[in-house]
């Protein structure tokens, strides 16, 4: 080097060093303004995970990309990805429970809400974090029976009649079959005139309802595939949203809804699974992409998207805006009738409970 550095003219050699140092001046400046914007924009890629129950699977799909539009219009340098689970309610509760890593859960029954804040893993105070008590929606159960309603099924009444076939979900496993059980025997109690501590009317038409039963699946989307594609069963118990979306889409004119004179009103929480985001650190945004998720289904549109996959928004002017579709139906909540979730769980849905005392008593009779 230093032969070489006599030969050569000084200036050029400065020249050349000059060179150089602005070369890695500038690669320099260029990897500081990356690692910049880098630390302005930290939720540049965001991947949110929806667990969720199995017949929100439509809803979510259509809201999805409603929210990841509107979300990088607000956060343009972002990159918002949603992916979905879907299943029974308290399966996919209990998922989350044992690990699986949700940002955010949509659930059907607030008993599998309190599991998560049992667990740690959704905040205690999850209803004040979002309007009417983080319930952005509601349903209820309906009667899905087969084209020009061959069996006459005209209400509840109906499914204990020893011609009919009743399918529905596993209330073991699923939340939408809780809710089936629950607004039968809620009927029974409404149209019997009986009480809780005295309904032996109520009681015998849930055996006799129960022994008509040809299939318990796991969720209430299976329930569906049984009555829709394998043809089991005279009339599904469903919620109001999948028996529309079977009659319009899935099954178009091959069955019809039948609406209940008296039904239960089904709640849909909503949580941030703050365990998981929180976890992720700021530097992902996870937890201010997930909660944005959530707030965004107060939105009109998406209100308005409920309407429309047949799920009843709490926004009262877009309910109304519907009722042609989501017709006006009385209901009781589960809760004013059976008490509290975790009264209800440990009654009704336990080994030994009074789920499995009716069901078992049609099997051995």
């Amino acid at each position: 080097m230093s032969t070489f550095s006599l030969i050569i003219n000084p200036k050029i050699v400065i020249t050349v060093t000059l060179l150089a140092a602005s070369l890695l001046s500038g690669c320099n400046h260029t990897q500081a303004d990356t690692n910049d914007k880098k630390l302005a924009n930290p939720e540049q890629e965001v991947s949110l995970l929806n667990v969720s129950y199995d017949v929100s699977r439509d809803f979510y799909k259509e809201y999805n990309d409603l929210f990841t539009s509107s979300y990088q219009q607000q956060h343009p340098d972002s990159q918002v990805k949603i992916n979905q689970s879907h299943g029974g309610s308290s399966k996919q509760a209990l998922s989350v429970a044992n690990g699986l890593q949700a940002d955010v859960v949509t659930l059907n029954q607030l008993s599998d809400m309190e599991l998560l804040v049992e667990k740690g893993l959704v905040a205690k105070e999850w209803q004040q974090a979002f309007p009417n008590n983080a319930v952005p929606y509601t349903s209820t159960m309906v009667l899905l029976v087969r084209h020009d309603n061959p069996k006459n099924i005209q209400d509840w009444q109906d499914l204990a009649r020893n011609d009919i076939e009743v399918v529905m979900p596993n209330p073991k496993t699923s939340g939408t079959a809780r809710y089936a059980f629950l607004g039968a025997y809620g009927y029974g109690l409404h149209h019997f005139n009986e009480s809780l501590q005295a309904a032996p009317q109520t009681d015998s038409f849930m055996k006799r309802l129960l022994a008509n039963v040809v299939t318990y699946d796991n969720g209430a989307r299976a329930a569906t595939t049984s009555f829709t594609q394998r043809g089991l069963g005279d009339v599904l118990i469903t919620t109001e949203n999948e028996a529309h979306l079977v009659a319009n889409k899935f099954a178009k004119g091959q069955v019809q809804i039948v609406y209940p004179s008296y039904s239960i009103t089904i709640n849909n929480p909503v949580a941030v699974v703050n365990k998981v985001t929180d976890k992720k650190g700021n530097m992902k945004g996870s937890t201010k992409a997930a909660t944005s998720y959530l707030k965004s289904l107060w939105d009109k549109p998406a209100q308005q998207l409920m309407a429309q996959m047949y799920l009843r928004p709490s926004d009262t002017e877009v309910l109304a805006a519907h009722k042609g579709t989501l017709i006006e139906i009385e209901t009781f909540e589960p809760t004013a009738v059976f008490g509290s979730w975790q009264q209800i769980m440990a009654h009704y849905f336990v080994d030994g409970g009074v789920f499995d005392q009716l069901a078992l008593s049609t099997n051995s009779n």
